[in-house]
């Protein structure tokens, strides 16, 4: 199949391609930038569009139905959440026989409510927080004070402000002026919001690929390390057995959304309890794809087979105790932990660690080097800063021009 995969800067598109690429897939792969992490990874044809989807979502559509036209793909994989929306908002702009490999809008958005997954999760069997629902803006934070410390979460990741998409992080607040100040700059739009007494344990999740009324795949995992350390993006993490109680909730969850293709359902273990909690449910790719390839679950080529019709066997097995690592996410992680003098230490010998026992670099590999080459250009900002934090307002010289093939992107 010829397959079209969205957000080349991102590393689940980097994993994907791989995948795919290695599975006997054609794979083509959209940034906003002429060079992307996955765009240069061997045998990937690549693309730069010059439209935004956070900025202007019908024009990113219809410049991928421009692509589409051209290169006649067979499935389209958008891999964040705008992308996702934008491609699902605005689906009547694409060729109806281009394959969208996941569930309808209106499932993807329930399940992008955090608010209504808490209460699907607690009908499931699974916990969630202690939670205070804001239905909208000013609500004093002294009503909250009984949940300090707290997280802080807009009901959905993406919302729209005035005609554009926008991006909202959790945050965490200790007190109520910290509280204060997060929901003064949070737009009506966030709304509802929810305030969350915050877990303290290790952070798990189970990922499922659900198939035509069957979870075809599962996989566990557990992170060892964050950025930030407090709590965010895992960047070392080890797969574990599926843990009986999450996958019992889980499933019940995806078969009540009726869901289709792939979903993460991310958790924290309660110190105290012993617990999983729910903390939210991703509708898509997930960034640390990568270490379920590598213990043995390669859900891009998997979901690829569900597309294809093939009667793909359950795979629910696979090796544990496999570790993967984002090493600049993880230098990043012991550059914060620096500014912390009882971690000092530690997170040296952490890091040192992980840098001589055996596991799997999650970018590096000796067969496909150069997306870690541009990675580590981004990161230590020779240009690839840009590349990063590409937005509407990007400088036109950084951007090839709308669906403009970049010379020599057939990586050998």
């Amino acid at each position: 199949m010829r397959i079209l995969i969205t957000d080349g800067n991102e590393r689940v598109t980097l994993a994907a391609a791989r995948s795919l690429v290695r599975a006997g897939h054609e794979v083509i792969v959209t940034a906003p930038t002429r060079w992307s992490l996955a765009g240069v990874s061997r045998g990937v044809k690549r693309f730069a569009l010059g439209a935004d989807a956070f900025a202007d979502a019908p024009g990113y559509v219809t410049e991928l139905a421009v692509l589409v036209d051209r290169e006649r793909p067979d499935i389209l994989l958008p891999t964040t959440d705008v992308s996702v929306e934008a491609v699902l908002e605005h689906r009547a702009l694409l060729p109806m026989s281009l394959g969208i490999p996941g569930p309808d809008r209106e499932t993807y958005r329930t399940a992008s409510d955090k608010a209504r997954m808490l209460e699907l999760a607690h009908d499931c069997g699974l916990a969630g927080p202690e939670t205070r629902v804001l239905e909208t803006p000013g609500t004093r934070s002294g009503e909250l004070a009984y949940l300090f410390p707290a997280v802080i979460k807009p009901h959905r990741s993406v919302v729209t402000v005035q005609g554009m998409r926008r991006k909202l992080a959790v945050e965490q607040v200790a007190d109520a002026a910290a509280c204060d100040t997060v929901l003064a700059r949070l737009p009506r739009e966030a709304y509802p919001v929810l305030v969350q007494r915050q877990i303290t344990g290790v952070g798990e999740g189970l990922f499922a690929l659900r198939w035509d009324g069957r979870v075809v795949a599962m996989f566990a995992h557990r992170r060892l390390r964050e950025k930030p350390p407090s709590g965010g993006v895992s960047v070392y993490r080890e797969s574990i057995p599926l843990p009986p109680d999450l996958v019992r909730a889980s499933v019940r969850m995806l078969d009540a959304l009726d869901w289709r293709g792939v979903a993460m359902i991310e958790c924290k273990r309660d110190a105290l309890t012993g617990q999983h909690v729910l903390m939210e449910v991703n509708g898509r790719f997930w960034g640390s794809l990568q270490l379920a390839i590598d213990a043995g679950v390669d859900f891009p080529a998997l979901l690829a087979r569900c597309v294809q019709g093939e009667a793909v066997p359950l795979c629910h097995v696979y090796r544990t105790g496999v570790r993967s690592r984002w090493f600049w996410g993880d230098v990043d992680n012991l550059i914060l932990r620096q500014r912390d003098r009882e971690q000092r230490r530690g997170a040296v010998r952490e890091f040192l660690r992980a840098s001589v026992q055996r596991g799997e670099e999650e970018i590096f590999r000796w067969t496909d080097p150069l997306p870690f080459v541009v990675e580590a250009l981004q990161w230590l900002g020779a240009g690839g800063r840009a590349i990063t934090r590409d937005t509407a307002g990007a400088k036109r010289k950084n951007r090839a021009t709308p669906t403009e093939c970049v010379p020599g992107s057939a990586v050998p």
